[in-house]
């Protein structure tokens, strides 16, 4: 393969299948932060999800069990980082780098024990969630650009690929325009102006942890129930903390953090297509260094923007009610 076999639509279709997992792990801990807690426990509550939807989906034969199992794993998880971080006040950072370990080790083990598989799922074969023909599809396949555009680049894929370009406006809708958004923005900002006008704050954070551990949870089932079809140890490969990447790049907007998550997924495309490829001038390069890239601008983008984001003023500070 060389550098002019590479294809822009083979990279965007990719990018669209690749964004999901980040995009609902953005907008979880968009929520959690907005609220005004540290959400480092992304990592770890996506590979909980990933190991319980596959070994659920795999035993029952359907991968809508699957989900709603994933989904009430990570939700305990946040439950319980809510409960160190809010109610005991204990150190946010801590908390959600014990969550990631832990779950790195665990779903290991415990993988190892019930399938006997090297510490991963099956194949899931017909439990998989495959991806959704849209109608007419067939019939302007063959029409240029326009046929590739409505077959490939929007039709095709899973249905969870769907709920995470829908979920984006209704986050930002939610953050922005409703009720509810309004307080979680107040506690995040000054949970004491918040309580004094009413507003319970930690019913609130603990709220917003349960909508970042459910949202969470369907980057995990994504990763195993569509993209690999089945779980392997430490599959999620640090898409917790792109996603928390993504979000500081969006500056903790909806919008925005839809934006880093659309461009970290277009370098991971990229990332795939040059592997093998003779690139001009500088040849073939190793794969060791190309699965570098996202992790490099990973840097690069904390680097250049963390002094021009603003976090919201009480993040990763406990409430303590005044008297």
């Amino acid at each position: 393969m060389t550098f002019d076999d590479l294809h822009i639509g083979s990279i965007l279709v990719s990018t669209v299948r690749n964004a999901p997992v980040l995009i609902f792990a953005g907008m979880a801990g968009l929520f959690a932060e907005r609220s005004g807690v540290i959400d480092i426990g992304l990592e770890g509550k996506i590979l909980a999800s990933a190991f319980v939807s596959a070994a659920v989906a795999f035993t029952t034969q359907n991968p809508w069990y699957g989900v709603m199992a994933g989904m009430l794993v990570s939700v305990l998880l946040a439950t319980l980082q809510a409960y160190v971080a809010i109610s005991q006040k204990g150190n946010q950072l801590v908390a959600g780098i014990a969550i990631n370990i832990a779950m790195s080790g665990l779903t290991f083990v415990v993988a190892q024990y019930i399938f006997q598989q090297g510490g991963r799922t099956p194949d899931l074969g017909s439990a998989r969630l495959f991806d959704v023909v849209l109608p007419g599809s067939a019939a302007v396949e063959n029409i240029p650009f326009l046929g590739w555009l409505y077959a490939h680049l929007i039709g095709g894929h899973s249905v969870l690929v769907y709920v995470a370009f829908l979920l984006v406006p209704l986050v930002h809708w939610v953050v922005y325009h409703s009720r509810f958004g309004l307080r979680l923005r107040a506690c995040g900002e000054n949970p004491h102006a918040a309580d004094a006008a009413g507003v319970s704050v930690e019913r609130q954070r603990y709220f917003a942890m349960l909508i970042a551990g459910a949202l969470c949870s369907l980057s995990g089932a994504y990763l195993s129930i569509v993209q690999s079809g089945f779980f392997l140890r430490d599959m999620s490969a640090g898409a917790g903390y792109l996603a928390l990447t993504a979000m500081v790049f969006g500056n903790w907007r909806p919008l925005y953090t839809f934006l880093g998550c659309l461009m970290f997924g277009f370098f991971g495309a990229v990332q795939i297509q040059i592997e093998g490829v003779e690139l001009p001038v500088v040849g073939r390069l190793p794969g060791a260094l190309i699965q570098m890239v996202p992790y490099v601008l990973t840097v690069i983008v904390l680097a250049g923007l963390m002094a021009k984001s603003v976090a919201p003023k009480a993040l990763g500070t406990p409430f303590v009610k005044s008297r």
